[in-house]
């Protein structure tokens, strides 16, 4: 019989865990002031009396008295017994639950791992603040001074230094009884396999404590003084620690005021620190990652209003298309998102710095709205007086609308984009209807919001938005040309009959070109007629993947349109090839020849043919 539950543990789990989140998942809340009010789960009722309070971690009902902390919460909620609803709460933090019993050696071991891991990164950052203040962290004091960080907000986000020693940080936990396996396990050493040799993850770094939302440190995030890469460091994923869920400075920003209305996401923890130093204090950051869609639950949770702050460049943009995607579900009404460009070549940090704190405001609160950025993204490119032009934008739109949950939103956006087009919000309501009907089986992608639609037929002289990006995974992001023609040949495997004799329209010079060759090739030979046959040859090398994650893609052009649309995909391409100049043909040939492809005979005959008309 397994040992009772030590209570240090349970008081430890309910001090980690946050409770709107468990209560949120299983119950529609609303911000409520400083608290969050729903209808309550455990009674019937019109109007909402339940309360979940984020600062006390505990939930009450004032209609039917339920009442209780995460725990119990899930105990009563999910109708689980008590060690039940510990283990599910420990999972979400990837914990095991100790058992206390002292016959019982397994226990008693998992126990001393615990006792060593509790206090483990709470004694790093602390060494790690004590180690700035030292003779030996004079350069990161400099940094810092000349980053404009005051002590004041240096003590707030636990600024410290990690010194330029292979062992130091080892030595001083070591010195306290925390062994090299859970400090390795933790992040802060790093195991060499093959010398089994250990040493300190982060050397000669300012080093960013990382907090959950209850204040304790989980990870860390170091800026390299010297030259070593990378620039920025953070710790591994570990038992407390995942980086698809934190959110650097989030803490920090509840702490400096509780009734948070918007919070701003931002690249790096420099930019959250940058911008508290100038009063703005509801910055945070991801860690690495892009912004997830456990990250918005979570900040929704808190807020009512996020703001994405971008770089102005072609690599922010693309980011954006990859929020809004991610975003767009999550958009219930009372809800709002949107997107902060910053001129190019500046980041939060420099620029708020170069303008001041109220001209950053200001940039904040004029923001494109979600649906202003979601036209607008749509419309780029495109000359909406043409009538093609113009289907391909509401198809976009159409698209990203098809992901928004019902509501006073949706039904805006769809009179707005009615106003915008001419055509009738009905019909367009109709078509989302019909879409949601045709809904893909699971593992079909739907094009998100930032990725065009595949064109219809008609493809006119300039190419859309998306051309010249690279191909790109099915999880979003706009297909290349090439890539659109590839994903119609594998959907649709008979329209190579559509094709002209001679692929010389295939653009070589990128990968999805190259494949789309062997396919003509493949499907010609007459072996190949269904979408599974092609596939299954291909499978097991990268080329198969690509072409399965095409096959995911959903695509929406009609059948009857299909044929039309390759043909002016190819019309496209020569036209392109046509223009290009003799040179950039010269280095695309070659580029390909110096990468190890063999070039087929016509090639080498068309390469001979444009050297000897360049330097005859």
């Amino acid at each position: 019989m397994a040992g009772q539950i030590p209570q240090r543990f349970l008081d430890d789990l309910l001090a980690r865990v946050d409770v709107v989140e468990v209560v949120g998942e299983r119950v529609k809340l609303k911000k409520a002031g400083r608290n969050y009010s729903g209808l309550c789960p455990f009674h019937q009722e019109k109007t909402p009396s339940f309360t979940v309070s984020a600062d006390k971690q505990f939930y009450h009902c004032f209609g039917c008295g339920a009442h209780g902390n995460a725990l119990r919460f899930l105990m009563e909620y999910d109708k689980l017994r008590f060690p039940e609803a510990v283990e599910q709460l420990a999972g979400r933090l990837g914990l095991e639950v100790p058992r206390e019993g002292a016959d019982d050696p397994r226990a008693q071991a998992r126990e001393r791992k615990r006792k060593e891991g509790v206090n483990l990164l709470e004694l790093a950052a602390s060494f790690f603040r004590e180690r700035l203040k030292m003779p030996e962290g004079q350069g990161a004091r400099g940094y810092l001074e000349r980053r404009g960080l005051s002590p004041e907000v240096q003590q707030t986000f636990g600024i410290g230094y990690a010194p330029d020693d292979w062992e130091s940080l080892k030595r001083h936990l070591t010195e306290r009884g925390i062994g090299e396996a859970v400090q390795v396990e933790y992040g802060l050493l790093v195991h060499r396999e093959e010398s089994g040799r250990t040493y300190d993850r982060f050397r000669d770094r300012v080093m960013f404590p990382i907090r959950d939302i209850k204040g304790r440190t989980i990870a860390f995030g170091g800026r390299v003084l010297g030259d070593a890469k990378p620039k920025y460091l953070n710790s591994p994923e570990t038992p407390v620690f995942h980086k698809g869920r934190e959110l650097y400075g989030l803490f920090e920003a509840r702490q400096a005021d509780h009734r948070l209305e918007r919070l701003v996401i931002v690249e790096g923890y420099m930019d959250v620190v940058a911008l508290a130093q100038f009063g703005i204090r509801n910055a945070v950051a991801t860690l690495g990652t892009s912004t997830s869609e456990e990250h918005l639950i979570r900040l929704f949770r808190l807020v009512r209003e996020v703001v994405f702050c971008f770089d102005g460049d072609r690599a922010g943009r693309q980011a954006a298309s990859r929020a809004l995607e991610t975003v767009l579900p999550l958009m219930i009404d009372g809800r709002q998102a949107r997107f902060l460009f910053l001129p190019e070549g500046e980041d939060p940090d420099t620029l708020v710095r170069r303008e001041g704190a109220e001209a950053f405001q200001d940039r904040i609160t004029c923001a494109s709205p979600l649906s202003e950025f979601l036209f607008d993204q749509a419309a780029a490119g495109r000359d909406l007086a043409r009538i093609e032009d113009r289907e391909r934008y509401a198809s976009q739109v159409l698209a990203a609308l098809a992901r928004l949950p019902e509501g006073v939103l949706k039904s805006l956006m769809l009179s707005e984009l009615s106003r915008r087009t001419g055509v009738e919000a009905a019909d367009f309501s109709a078509l989302l209807a019909r879409s949601a009907a045709a809904e893909p089986a699971p593992g079909r992608e739907v094009p998100g919001a930032g990725a065009p639609l595949d064109e219809p037929a008609g493809m006119s002289e300039a190419p859309p938005l998306g051309e010249s990006a690279a191909p790109v995974a099915p999880s979003g992001g706009a297909l290349s040309l090439v890539a659109r023609a590839l994903q119609l040949l594998v959907h649709e495997p008979a329209l190579v009959a559509r094709l002209p004799e001679e692929d010389d329209w295939c653009p070589e010079e990128e990968s999805d070109g190259r494949l789309c060759r062997e396919v003509i090739r493949l499907l010609r030979a007459g072996r190949y007629r269904s979408a599974q046959v092609l596939l299954a040859h291909f499978h097991g090398s990268a080329e198969g993947e690509r072409l399965a994650a095409l096959a995911r893609r959903e695509l929406l052009i009609p059948r009857e349109a299909r044929g039309a649309e390759l043909e002016g995909l190819v019309a496209h391409f020569r036209r392109t090839r046509q223009r290009r100049s003799p040179q950039e043909e010269i280095d695309a040939l070659l580029a390909r020849e110096r990468s190890g492809e063999r070039l087929s005979r016509e090639e080498k005959q068309r390469l001979m043919v444009l050297l000897t008309e360049l330097h005859g």
